[in-house]
Parts: structure tokens; C-alpha cells; sequence
């Protein structure tokens, strides 16, 4: 395994991802949407998706690469690209979809300004998704090295209940 890069590198990472991710989203959604009549709420699925799979492409390669084993078959890559897509994927659609839906038909905001909130909301969860379901790290309840953040043993219950798995 590659070396782990720090917490913050891997969150710099993922928002850097993230941002290029928008501009597919809110192109495709523009596109989608005025240059094909498509509705808007089938459009921001459409848009989303388009987004996720280039979000997966990126972060297998650049922001979680250290936890990517080499020589990898291609069903070992597809099955993560698949979990990928059951969790932040469907993270994303929901809430893209229903906050989309409540920022443009409640708040009454433009639709790619509503979308543009609806992903920076939903950005958090995304995120927990990928560290901790889809590219895990190997051992991360008992790696506290300054390298691997406390919050994904938290959100285990790890933290203060003695003995880990691996005995330290």
C-alpha cells in the first residue's frame, strides 16, 4: 500500500475533484435542460450521474489512490465503482434532486444556482462516503499517526472501547 497522504491533503483533494465535478454537472444540466427541453428534475439526475462517474474516475486515481491496490482486477473496480455509485451517487441524486426541487419551486432561486447549493450541502456526506464505505483505509481504527483523521473511528465507535482488532 502507498503511503497514506495526511486527512487534509485527501479533503483538498476531494473539493478540487469536487469543483471540476460541478462544472460537468452544471454543463450537462445547462445542456440537458435549455439545449434539449428536458425537465429540469430528469435533467439534475442526468447532470448528477455525469458528474458522479467523473468524481469516481478522479478520486480512484488522484485523492484516495494510496488505498487503490495495484493490479486491481477490473471487478474489483467495478464493484467499487458500483458501491461508489450506491453511496455517493445516491447521496448525491437525493439530495441534489430534492434540494434542487426546494430551492427552485420554495426559495425561488434560479435552477443552476439552486443546483450549485444543493451540491455544496450534500458535499459532506459525499465526502464520509468515499473515506469511509468506498476507499477505506486498511486498519484505520488503529492508525492515529497523524495521518488518518479520529472521526472515521468515531463514526465506528472505535475510539474508547480498549482493544482494537488488530490488538493495540
Amino acid at each position: 500500500m502507498k503511503q497514506e497522504p495526511p486527512a487534509a491533503q485527501r479533503v483538498l483533494r476531494f473539493y478540487t475533484v469536487g469543483l471540476l465535478g460541478i462544472g460537468i454537472q452544471l454543463g450537462a444540466l445547462a445542456i440537458l435542460r435549455y439545449l434539449f427541453g428536458l425537465q429540469y428534475l430528469a435533467a439534475t439526475v442526468l447532470a448528477v450521474e455525469a458528474a458522479v462517474i467523473h468524481n469516481y474516475l478522479w478520486h480512484e486515481r488522484w485523492t484516495w489512490r494510496s488505498r487503490v491496490v495495484a493490479g486491481e482486477s477490473l471487478s474489483a473496480r467495478l464493484l467499487r465503482f458500483a458501491k461508489f455509485n450506491l453511496t455517493t451517487g445516491l447521496v448525491s441524486i437525493v439530495a441534489n434532486v430534492g434540494l434542487t426541487r426546494l430551492f427552485v419551486e420554495r426559495v425561488g432561486l434560479p435552477l443552476l444556482v439552486a443546483n450549485l447549493l444543493a451540491v455544496a450541502t450534500a458535499s459532506v456526506v459525499t465526502y464520509l462516503c468515499g473515506e469511509l464505505l468506498v476507499f477505506p483505509a486498511a486498519g484505520i481504527e488503529s492508525r492515529h499517526d497523524g495521518h488518518t483523521p479520529y472521526l472515521p473511528a468515531i463514526l465506528r465507535g472505535r475510539i474508547g472501547r480498549g482493544r482494537t482488532r488488530t490488538g493495540r
